[in-house]
């Protein structure tokens, strides 16, 4: 997102906008499930508690300057349905006259109302908006009540696996039989080992909204810290797990993300907003793509996903000094570190653990992603450009890249970059 100017319908200029990642938090993420804790809990309570948090934290923010309100969820029916970033922004207490709108992409939601606002940043249609996502899996299952079109099966438009995730991950393994199942069952423990080490630092409670939560005999508990994570797991605790998906397969519940339930929300703003109003600028957005692969294969949807993104950039994977790689899969991260040459335990790469560790509430991650790599960015001005990526059902990956503001070599003026 370069400032540059570009014809306009009535003939003036319109000058392009930069856009920054001002701020993010999250819940922490629950197990899905009847003992999970946000067992009983709403999906738009998650997510009004992230809203809520972030004008907190922002105080120079005036309310009635949020432009927008984009909130993401896989599933839109129930406590995630009813146009949830309207009902969110109203159940959070923003003025009345602030609109909100629902996004589905799957796992790549709230990476869509990140992309699809910061557009609306860029072209001057807004200021600043809030952008994220919610997943309640406990109260809302991956496809429950959905109604596939028989002529996905009766046309063999898609492989019949395209229609569950594991299958899909197995089917990479076959595509690349180098990543073997102790590859993979390495990479799970290796980032349950780096989310323990970076609660251990202190660098994942910043940006966590602690939720309170009542449970039948057990009373109200307010919830800190993410539920998932097994920081004692080992490989051969990975070993001798059970697989679902294939007799005899390679993907388990442990080198795998789980079922979960959280939320996120970001502020987003372009760098004049941010600077009349005070707010920080976190990361500067460069470039994002979507790119489509078949969907018996879905995991592998980063790859070209990344490639477009680094034409958009003008940039190269060497370019890129930390990725946030979304963990749906060991095998889909690894397929993706394979294809551009970067090794299974490469430190640029999910330093913080990922969501075989953390979890994954499917539209709720992409905003998790990022603000992971804002803090990194923080912690390390070194690296001037960073990547946010993801693969998505139904065969689909996203890219974000973003600039790091601390590097030396930052300047708001990005024409330069551009050309």
């Amino acid at each position: 997102m370069s400032t540059t100017t570009v014809p306009a319908q009535s003939g003036s200029g319109r000058r392009i906008k930069d856009v920054v990642f001002v701020d993010g938090v999250r819940t922490p993420f629950g197990k899905a499930g009847e003992k999970g804790i946000y067992a009983g809990a709403r999906a738009d309570d998650l997510v009004v508690k992230c809203i809520r948090d972030l004008m907190r934290r922002n105080p120079t923010l005036p309310p009635e300057r949020i432009d927008d309100v984009a909130i993401a969820a896989t599933t839109q029916t129930g406590d995630q349905g009813l146009t949830i970033g309207r009902t969110a922004a109203l159940l959070a207490g923003l003025p009345r006259s602030v609109p909100g709108f629902a996004i589905d992409r799957m796992c790549a939601g709230a990476m869509t109302a990140v992309t699809t606002t910061a557009s609306g940043i860029a072209f001057g249609a807004y200021d600043v908006v809030i952008a994220g996502g919610v997943e309640h899996m406990g109260n809302h299952p991956m496809g429950a009540d959905t109604d596939p079109n028989p002529r996905f099966m009766s046309e063999r438009l898609v492989d019949p696996a395209a229609l569950n995730m594991g299958n899909t991950a197995e089917n990479l393994h076959d595509r690349f039989p180098a990543i073997t199942k102790e590859r993979t069952d390495a990479y799970a423990v290796g980032s349950q080992k780096k989310l323990a080490a970076a609660y251990a630092s202190g660098q994942i409670q910043p940006d966590l909204v602690s939720v309170a939560s009542r449970k039948e005999g057990a009373g109200w508990t307010l919830n800190s810290v993410d539920e998932p994570p097994r920081p004692e797991t080992t490989t051969e605790d990975l070993a001798a797990l059970r697989t679902p998906f294939r007799a005899h397969g390679r993907v388990t519940a442990g080198n795998a993300a789980g079922l979960n339930d959280g939320a996120t929300a970001a502020l987003l703003a372009s760098s004049d907003a941010a600077a009349e109003l005070g707010l920080p600028a976190k990361m500067r957005l460069v470039a994002y793509a979507f790119a489509g692969v078949e969907p018996e294969v879905m995991g592998i949807g980063p790859v070209p996903a990344t490639e477009k993104a680094l034409r958009q950039a003008g940039l190269s994977i060497d370019d890129i000094g930390l990725f946030e790689i979304n963990e749906a899969f060991a095998v889909q991260v690894l397929s993706f570190l394979d294809h551009f040459g970067i090794a299974d335990d490469d430190p640029r790469v999910n330093r913080y653990g990922g969501a075989i560790a953390v979890g994954h509430p499917l539209a709720s991650s992409g905003v998790r992603l990022m603000l992971q790599l804002a803090r990194q960015f923080e912690e390390d001005p070194a690296v001037r450009y960073g990547m946010t990526t993801m693969c998505i059902g139904l065969g689909m990956g996203a890219t974000v890249i973003w600039e790091n503001p601390h590097h030396p070599d930052y300047s708001s003026n990005t024409a330069e970059d551009a050309a």
